[in-house]
């Protein structure tokens, strides 16, 4: 640095590398003079031909004690301080009263000057993150991690991070060293457990009849895990020939924590010769079964994680693991990362979003395309009786081979997604519907010349405006397109922008392609009554932001010659009751399990053992009762969905610590072996015997005659050997869910429509002697 004061001092540093025959003109050292703090000065200094070269550091004040250190020149100064360099200290006293101070000629010997250009070097990775659509993704935080793992502990090393421009692509340069003093190694390191090695390590100790006890993972390493597997194996001590007094200086090293990383190479002997081999372990490069001094690794090892600010929150887009690590990389890669679906992705032209002409083009409902949703646009027909049935229906028709993922209806709000023609010159546009009902038994779409008599969906709420995103490099910023009242100049209409009205107001936009395609939210809970609906688009005229809407007119569906558009759904919405019961009187709400609802709804009716002489002992809630080995446990259960949208149902009985015995699980497993299902004998009221007993809507439709798309389940009874259900004297817990097919707010999840009953009691098995 230049001096600035009178009392400027400097300090010159000379090399000597003289004794390096091989050396280039062109290889450079790199010069660190550190302050004691913390300041650093530095400077690349080039050897001649003579092998001589000069250091100069000017302070503005004097340095007082000074360390030099010389080294690898593509080293950072915070690197030097780690690396196994040439260093020299220069004490405040060597002054004496001098501003100028020479040191050295500092040698640097052969060994250093051939290592330090393999230990620093540069590396540039390139790439893109994509949608799994192929859609870039813009703006998003992308950052490399160097990973290393031993044992079942890993750690990882930020090298870089860097934000997508609007192609998504990204590249990060950076420097990697190797050479470290082990200790500094060490602490620069985060670790964690890794739960797959630790597994497989557990698995591979489980087998070993030496290993009285399996060590519990802990969250950092500690040598305390290797001292107990050291101490387990008979054949440690003899193996190492090692004295007690040895044994025991180890055995108090790995119980006072202390950790020298430089030790791991000596007790991998010992770790080999107590471990059983491990060829998977070898491949894998994992200590102790492979050599590990992660100081002198110069290769890097990459992971990478991806985070995105969307919707106004940032999530993870890209996480990878150890298991997909890049080892020892080249110096220039370039990768392709696929983001999940939570990010944001820009958008571009398809034939979906972007068609071509005066016509609109109905693509999906939920993301679901409409061509798998009965009576839409491009859906097949249905060989079925009665297919006005199917109309707004995911995958109609195909509980043969779907089970409970066919015939499903929607509820909540659905989002309705599609494109204007890029010819249509549509400013607003407004939703308007005909309720067919679910009993209308024409043909999904009456054709010209007689068209269904759509109207406006003027129901409060049931028409919503969306948010979308556009990108501003760095950021996505959120653009509201709310449902606006807007006049004709006689009655108001209740319409949405267009994408190509704003982008006429306000300019060409980068637009997230998840949001791109949305034309409205179908808003259903609380505002209409379950049925089935068929939507339509009306297009308007008005250019910018001030007057009357203008020329209504109804866009043709695309590729249609002319036919009208429309959307077909059906809703299935829950009634949910106020607490403290049910519609059907079942105790529901706070303090309980059960959901208030009858859709569906839950019941355990009757438990009881039935004894070999054909008697029965009930089993009340909080019941003590016995069994011997010839008892039967019989359930009468309620699982039941008056809109026969119901899509399984499960039976289980929890007991002890964690244990569950699966009476009828979640498909496709089903019905456990020796439980039989049949209608029960004791209906309640509000729920009749169940003429197809499932347990799922595909064995109700395939084995037991249900009409699809219709399966409301009923009341059953379920009966199982006694011994079989209770496995053992305990307190058990039996547990009965049923859950709908019903999709709800776009969330194809089966607990968004389902309920739940319990009864806990107590069984002793076998009931004592008498």
């Amino acid at each position: 640095m230049p001096a600035s004061t009178e009392n400027a001092h400097t300090l010159t540093v000379t090399l000597d590398a003289s004794g390096v025959k091989d050396r280039k003109a062109d290889h450079a050292v790199k010069v660190v003079a550190y302050r004691a703090n913390g300041e650093a000065s530095e400077q690349r200094v080039s050897i001649n031909a003579a092998g001589e070269g000069r250091a100069r550091f000017t302070f503005k004040d004097p340095p007082g004690h000074l360390r030099v250190v010389v080294g690898p020149e593509k080293a950072t100064t915070d690197q030097m301080r780690g690396l196994q360099t040439l260093a020299v200290d220069v004490p405040s006293r060597r002054w004496a009263g001098s501003r100028e101070l020479t040191v050295g000629p500092i040698a640097i010997a052969p060994y250093y000057w051939r290592w330090w250009f393999w230990w620093c070097r540069d590396f540039k990775i390139t790439g893109r993150i994509v949608c799994a659509d192929g859609n870039p993704v813009a703006g998003a935080t992308v950052c490399a991690y160097d990973v290393d793992y031993w044992w079942w502990w890993w750690s990882k090393d930020q090298v870089g991070c860097v934000t997508t421009d609007v192609n998504g692509a990204f590249e990060i340069d950076f420097t990697r060293c190797c050479g470290w003093w082990p200790w500094w190694w060490w602490e620069n390191r985060a670790w964690l457990l890794e739960p797959e090695l630790a597994r497989r390590i557990g698995a591979l100790l489980r087998d070993d009849p030496r290993f009285r006890r399996l060590p519990t993972p802990s969250p950092k390493p500690s040598l305390a895990v290797f001292h107990q597997l050291l101490s387990d194996s008979a054949t440690s001590l003899r193996s190492q020939r090692q004295t007690p007094a040895a044994l025991s200086k180890r055995r108090s090293a790995a119980a006072s924590g202390r950790f020298d990383p430089s030790s791991l190479e000596a007790l991998r002997g010992e770790l080999l010769a107590a471990l059983p081999s491990a060829a998977e372990f070898e491949r894998l490069r994992l200590w102790p079964w492979w050599p590990w001094q992660p100081w002198w690794d110069c290769d890097a090892d990459i992971i990478f994680q991806v985070t995105q600010t969307c919707g106004g929150q940032t999530v993870t887009i890209v996480n990878e693991t150890i298991s997909q690590t890049r080892w020892d990389i080249p110096t220039n890669l370039d990768v392709t990362l696929v983001a999940n679906d939570q990010a944001c992705c820009v958008a571009s032209c398809t034939t979906v979003n972007c068609p071509e002409g005066d016509c609109l083009l109905p693509s999906d409902i939920c993301l679901d395309n409409v061509g798998s949703i009965g009576g839409n646009l491009g859906a097949p027909a249905i060989a079925l009786p009665n297919p006005t049935n199917f109309i707004g229906l995911l995958n109609p028709g195909l509980g043969a081979s779907l089970s409970y993922g066919a015939d499903r209806p929607y509820a909540g709000s659905a989002s309705l997604e599609g494109g204007i023609g890029d010819l249509a010159h549509v400013d607003y546009y407004e939703l308007l519907y005909y309720e067919a009902g679910l009993a209308t038994p024409s043909t999904p779409l009456p054709t010209p010349p007689t068209p269904i008599p759509y109207v406006p969906l003027t129901a409060p709420g049931a028409f919503g405006g969306f948010g979308r995103q556009v990108f501003v490099f760095p950021h996505w910023v959120p653009v509201p397109f709310p449902a606006t009242t807007i006049s004709d100049g006689t009655t108001d209409h209740l319409v949405i922008e267009t994408i190509s009205h704003y982008e006429a107001n306000h300019g060409p936009q980068l637009w997230d392609a998840v949001s791109y395609g949305l034309l409205a939210m179908f808003n259903t809970a609380h505002t209409l009554p379950n049925g089935t609906y068929f939507l339509q688009i009306r297009g308007w005229t008005r250019p910018g932001y001030a007057g009357n809407l203008t020329n209504p007119r109804i866009l043709p569906a695309c590729g249609t010659n002319g036919v009208d558009n429309w959307f077909a759904i059906t809703i299935d919405n829950q009634t949910v009751t106020a607490a403290p019961a049910d519609p059907n009187g079942l105790h529901c709400g706070p303090g309980t399990v059960h959901v208030c609802t009858g859709q569906p709804e839950t019941a355990i009716l009757n438990v009881a053992i039935l004894h070999k002489d054909g008697s029965t002992t009930p089993i009340g809630p909080c019941a003590n009762v016995c069994i011997v080995d010839t008892d039967q446990l019989v359930v009468d259960f309620a699982a039941f969905d008056p809109d026969g949208y119901l899509a399984y149902f499960t039976l289980a009985l929890d007991y002890g610590a964690s244990l569950t015995v699966p009476l009828v699980s979640e498909p496709p497993v089903g019905v456990a072996s020796g439980v039989s299902l049949s209608p029960s004998p004791l209906p309640p009221a509000w729920c009749p015997a169940a003429a197809q007993v499932g347990p799922d809507y595909g064995s109700a439709l395939v084995l037991q005659g249900a009409t699809a798309p219709w399966w409301t389940g009923g009341a059953i009874r379920l009966t199982v050997p006694a011994t079989e259900a209770f496995p053992e004297t305990c307190a058990y817990l039996l547990q009965l869910y049923a859950h709908k097919r019903t999709i709800t707010g776009c969330d194809g999840s089966y607990w968004n429509q389902y309920n739940l009953s319990e009864q806990s009691f107590t069984i002793v098995n076998p009931c004592p002697a008498p």
